[in-house]
């Protein structure tokens, strides 16, 4: 269950640098104003800074996930399961408040925060399995 876990926090890592590529690098772009329900080229412009901003943490997030997974694999599972529960439950909370806030995107919301969920989950139950 433990490598259960970290494969499903590394998908959800995966997942959060797609996030930031959309909202730091291409957040203009007609298919990402898709995506994020961005109706004109004005408006992705006047939120771009906000964006940028926003799509570094969801990078902040992988990148913890990331280093937890190699961590646990070094042979350092408590301090990389800690690494793994901190950054995975944040972008389980962060699914959470995009589906409060915005149930019109519970699809982004699901793919954003289930595969965290899963990991955290799995990874719980199988260091204390």
């Amino acid at each position: 269950m433990v490598v259960a876990g970290l494969v499903l926090a590394g998908v959800a890592a995966l997942i959060h640098g797609y996030i930031f590529y959309l909202e730091s690098v291409v957040w203009t772009a007609p298919r990402t104003r898709a995506v994020f329900g961005i109706r004109s080229e004005q408006d992705a412009l006047t939120t771009r800074t906000l964006a940028f901003n926003q799509g570094f943490y969801n990078l902040f997030l992988a990148v913890a996930v990331v280093a937890g997974i190699v961590v646990v694999a070094a042979g350092a599972t408590a301090i990389g399961a800690t690494l793994v529960f901190t950054g995975a439950g944040t972008m389980v909370a962060a699914g959470a408040v995009l589906l409060i806030s915005r149930p019109a995107m519970a699809r982004a919301a699901l793919i954003q925060g289930l595969p965290p969920l899963l990991g955290v989950v799995a990874l719980a139950v199988g260091l204390t399995g």
